[in-house]
């Protein structure tokens, strides 16, 4: 299925209506190994489905129109949490590069995602690390990077190359530290 462009797209704030949403369905996260992915417990797929599918209705009833990703068979488990491997500016797509190994590969499922969408403008690369997680629009021109486990200064370095030249600056802040690597805090956390 060719996917339609957005004849608008990207994002400059964190408080403005929502007018688009990427999702994905629950997937890999209903079978996965919790302690292999790191969580407190195993899944409750009946529970989490069920939330899933309220919290799409609450997007659609707020106006968003929801954008799917592939949903196909994959190991993917966090993918369900579409906001850490890509971050949207005005221009376009930013594909960024997950400090938790487990999740590198999701960067390629929101690549193909955005091609016929919008533009993608730029991409982590190793050894870089950069989770939307981390990131958090300020104001219009501001994007705020928490610098921690999973996102690092290289990949700092490059998220603000990348989006300079659309007139956007980088604020980045040394994050809270809280059990170690697998239990991280996010910027957003």
């Amino acid at each position: 299925m060719t996917p339609t462009p957005l004849e608008s797209f990207g994002v400059d704030s964190m408080v403005a209506p929502l007018r688009h949403v990427a999702v994905r369905r629950p997937g890999a996260i209903l079978r996965c190994d919790y302690q292999r992915w790191h969580y407190a417990r195993p899944v409750d797929p009946e529970a989490m489905l069920r939330q899933f599918d309220a919290f799409v209705a609450l997007l659609v009833e707020a106006g968003a129109t929801v954008h799917w990703l592939d949903d196909v068979e994959d190991d993917l488990a966090d993918s369900v949490f579409t906001y850490d491997p890509s971050f949207t500016i005005p221009a376009g797509a930013v594909i960024l590069r997950p400090g938790k190994a487990l999740r590198v590969d999701e960067a390629a499922l929101h690549r193909r995602f955005y091609e016929g969408r919008m533009p993608t403008v730029g991409s982590i690369e190793a050894p870089g690390t950069v989770e939307g997680g981390d990131c958090c629009w300020l104001d219009e021109t501001t994007i705020a990077v928490g610098r921690g486990y999973r996102t690092n200064q290289a990949g700092i370095e490059q998220l603000a190359a990348i989006v300079a030249p659309h007139g956007i600056s980088v604020e980045a802040y040394d994050m809270a530290y809280f059990h170690g690597p697998e239990a991280c805090l996010h910027l957003l956390s």
